[in-house]
């Protein structure tokens, strides 16, 4: 059950944002009531979104998570959640409710944006956490709720809510939060889709589209159209049948080793005009190769003494004038194997990556 304690803060019910207590009050009741954790797809996200519903004590009342309490200086769970009032300005847990053993749930959403441009030469995904703690403001109902986010993995789970910091999703402090809180609002609409929410009329979606992936199947075609938009067109109709039948062949067997995964990926883009590079490499070797794969000359600015993924920006600064981006295939390895498509075709190919298992990077 939800239990919660008044404070004098403004009620985060915006009639016309996503992001306020009737929606998160649903998605809770949801997960209450039904399957309590979940992951699922959204379109153009990384990987899955995290969906959690916990709560203190019982989701640390096992071994590993009494450990991680210790280590953090408190002797129980209920130490750690008035750790974690104190930034939300919601009133402790008193030594009489903690004698009646009472649980206080929490939403604990997990989902990866595409880091900040200054990150992107170290980072290719970002996590981000959002904790949802519900409250009341001058009632005695719940009617409210704050949050608490971190962008880090949570590899001692009880430190890495304590390191939470409150936010206002209306205030970022930097370009990753910015990205983050961006991307919140679609993943609560991708929530409520998936869960059959129905939102009110008076909220402004992020999105107008279904933010669930439809269920598609992949077919020849599927591998055709991917091999066209990486070569940006630049291939025989043979090679593009031969080539498509053999990854079709491959996916169809489900491998789940990742050199099996990569059988045959390596092979196309050999025959393909891509670069393989290892994680260093000089800005004249990128000039050099990216002029051979675009036929013709690609010079850019940078500063003195920059190397390797450092100069991406410069490279996709240039490239975007031609129409063009930079990508790789993510060898999950000590190496680059560069491509270059065209700029309009990026959001495709990403999302024939996904449907096709061969992981592309937006660098």
């Amino acid at each position: 059950m939800k239990n919660f304690f008044s404070n004098f803060f403004g009620r985060n019910n915006d009639p016309k944002s996503i992001v306020s207590f009737d929606v998160m009050d649903s998605i809770y009741s949801e997960l209450y009531n039904g399957n309590n954790s979940f992951e699922f797809k959204i379109k153009g996200i990384h990987d899955t979104v995290s969906v959690n519903l916990y709560s203190f004590p019982t989701s640390f009342d096992h071994d590993e998570g009494k450990i991680e309490i210790g280590k953090s200086g408190f002797k129980n769970a209920y130490e750690v959640l008035n750790e974690v009032y104190k930034k939300i300005n919601i009133g402790s847990v008193s030594e009489e409710q903690m004698l009646q053993e009472l649980e206080y749930d929490y939403i604990h959403i997990q989902f990866y944006t595409e880091p900040a441009p200054e990150a992107k030469k170290y980072l290719k995904h970002v996590l981000h956490n959002f904790m949802i703690f519900f409250c009341c403001t001058n009632s005695l109902e719940t009617n409210d709720f704050r949050m608490i986010y971190n962008n880090s993995y949570f590899l001692d789970y009880t430190k890495g809510i304590l390191e939470a910091e409150s936010i206002d999703i209306k205030d970022p402090k930097n370009e990753t939060q910015k990205i983050g809180f961006k991307e919140f609002e679609r993943v609560l609409q991708g929530i409520c889709q998936y869960l059959q929410i129905e939102l009110p009329e008076s909220i402004e979606l992020p999105s107008q589209e279904n933010l669930l992936p439809e269920d598609v199947e992949v077919t020849q075609e599927t591998f055709e159209e991917f091999i066209k938009l990486v070569t940006r067109g630049d291939v025989e109709g043979k090679l593009v049948q031969k080539q498509s039948k053999k990854l079709l062949k491959n996916f169809r067997k489900g491998h789940t080793e990742y050199h099996e995964i990569v059988q045959g990926h390596w092979d196309f883009f050999e025959i393909i005009d891509a670069w393989n590079s290892d994680w260093k490499f000089d800005p004249e070797d990128a000039e050099y190769f990216i002029s051979e794969m675009i036929g013709e000359d690609l010079n850019f600015d940078y500063p003195e003494e920059t190397y390797s993924h450092d100069l991406f920006p410069y490279i996709q600064s240039a490239l975007e004038k031609k129409g063009f981006k930079l990508m790789s295939y993510d060898t999950h390895g000590d190496n680059y194997l560069f491509f270059v498509a065209n700029k309009s075709d990026v959001a495709r190919i990403l999302e024939l990556s996904a449907l096709t298992k061969i992981e592309v990077d937006n660098l």
